[in-house]
């Protein structure tokens, strides 16, 4: 019968057990490098929590593209600095305007010019003409009058041409004289300055009717006189 031969000693056997679980231990103490970690550093995000930068992407994508370059032509999100103006500081440009001579207009277009004088003026401009044209046609016209759609396409050549295509002129002979202008700045102010021709036009509608009234009432009187 065979016995167990569990309780033999095996520590003096060359290849035994213990020796490789001596070998496995010494090559399981192998020592781990630390590893090189790199801290981001924080954006300072106050109150808001702490924050990471950002990585700059190569093809500039994840944005709007900036104004200067061609694509931004057709994005309207690069046209919103233009109209960052609220209505005090519309009515302060218009009320400058008037004066310009004074400089307090250019110093406050130089700091933030907007197109939003040039779009609003120049609208209204269009339809202030357009509608005493009209007026001007119905006084003249004691029997039959209709409205003339042709004095809004007529007014809108008129005063945009003027406040679009002549600033953008002036833009391109100083670029040529070696000077560099803000077509912005250029537009900003052809466009405020049609605010004086807006009151001028409907001061001069009011004082043309009142006159009208005037040789209305006169005679009618001559002929209340003569029966």
């Amino acid at each position: 019968m065979e016995e167990p031969y569990d309780d033999l000693p095996t520590s003096h056997l060359i290849g035994s057990v213990p020796a490789v679980v001596a070998e496995e231990k010494k090559a399981g103490a192998y020592a781990v490098p630390e590893a090189n970690v790199q801290i981001s550093p924080r954006q300072p995000g106050g109150d808001r929590g702490q924050g990471y930068q950002k990585i700059a992407s190569s093809s500039g994508g994840g944005g709007p593209p900036p104004a200067d370059n061609w694509q931004g032509v057709f994005n309207i999100s690069s046209y919103a600095q233009y109209f960052n103006v609220d209505t005090d500081d519309v009515l302060n440009r218009l009320l400058s305007s008037l004066d310009p001579l004074r400089g307090d207009f250019f110093s406050k277009i130089n700091a933030n010019p907007d197109l939003y004088g040039l779009v609003w003026v120049s609208t209204t401009l269009v339809f202030v003409i357009a509608s005493l044209g009209n007026l001007a046609s119905y006084l003249g016209h004691s029997s039959s009058w209709s409205f003339n759609v042709g004095y809004v396409s007529l007014a809108t050549s008129v005063v945009y041409g003027y406040a679009i295509v002549v600033p953008l002129g002036f833009y391109f002979l100083l670029r040529y004289l070696g000077l560099n202008p803000s077509l912005v700045r250029f537009w900003c102010m052809w466009g405020y300055s049609l605010f004086i021709f807006v009151l001028s036009s409907v001061s001069i509608s009011l004082y043309v009717v009142f006159l009208l009234i005037k040789d209305l009432s006169a005679v009618s009187s001559c002929c209340v006189l003569q029966t």
